[in-house]
């Protein structure tokens, strides 16, 4: 375990100063920000209520539940159980870490960012999948780049997105499957 962790440090400080540049600098810290996101949000959630109707309602909610279930579930049990402090607590001088955004005063294992985006591409890829075959691809690119971004901006170590973007992918895929399920049995989406 010892090893797995310094690697990880090992992986963070590349990523956190190896490729430290103005424009990433500039970037990062407002694309893993959920607020930049909101226009994107609205313009899904009205597009898929317009040309769906009932079941782009129903995708909307479904889509909202996840990435509630995500937020609640890994903040309030999964970080909690493992509390690991996040790099920007653990290392001080400017020469050892970029700090861009407020640390936060939470935990860091596993990140909520990568579980929240990861999740909602996975439940999104397979509710849209059916109509957008090509949906997967610029989701998953999205919830990647807000992952990495955590690293970035020093608020993460690379293992705790891993973890969090696999625990987005599977509480993804059960919802998203239970809820395609439910909607090819309503013949509403097919």
């Amino acid at each position: 375990m010892t090893e797995l962790i310094h690697f990880d440090e090992h992986l963070f400080h590349l990523v956190n100063q190896g490729m430290h540049n103005p424009f990433f600098d500039f970037m990062m810290p407002w694309l893993r920000n959920k607020l930049f996101w909101i226009p994107l949000y609205l313009f899904l959630a009205s597009f898929l209520i317009v040309n769906f109707r009932k079941t782009g309602i129903i995708i909307v909610l479904l889509a909202g539940l996840t990435v509630g279930l995500s937020d609640f579930t890994n903040s309030q049990f999964l970080k909690k159980g493992f509390k690991r402090v996040r790099p920007c607590h653990v290392y001080q001088a400017p020469e050892e870490i970029n700090v861009l955004v407020p640390c936060g005063g939470g935990h860091s294992f596993p990140s909520s960012h990568a579980a929240n985006h990861f999740a909602l591409a996975t439940v999104l890829t397979l509710l849209l999948g059916p109509v957008f075959r090509w949906i997967g691809w610029p989701l998953f690119l999205w919830a990647f780049v807000v992952a990495f971004a955590q690293v970035y901006v020093g608020v993460h170590y690379p293992l705790d997105v891993f973890a969090g973007a696999l625990y987005g992918v599977l509480l993804g895929v059960f919802i998203g499957k239970s809820g395609r399920r439910r909607m090819m049995n309503d013949h509403q989406f097919a």
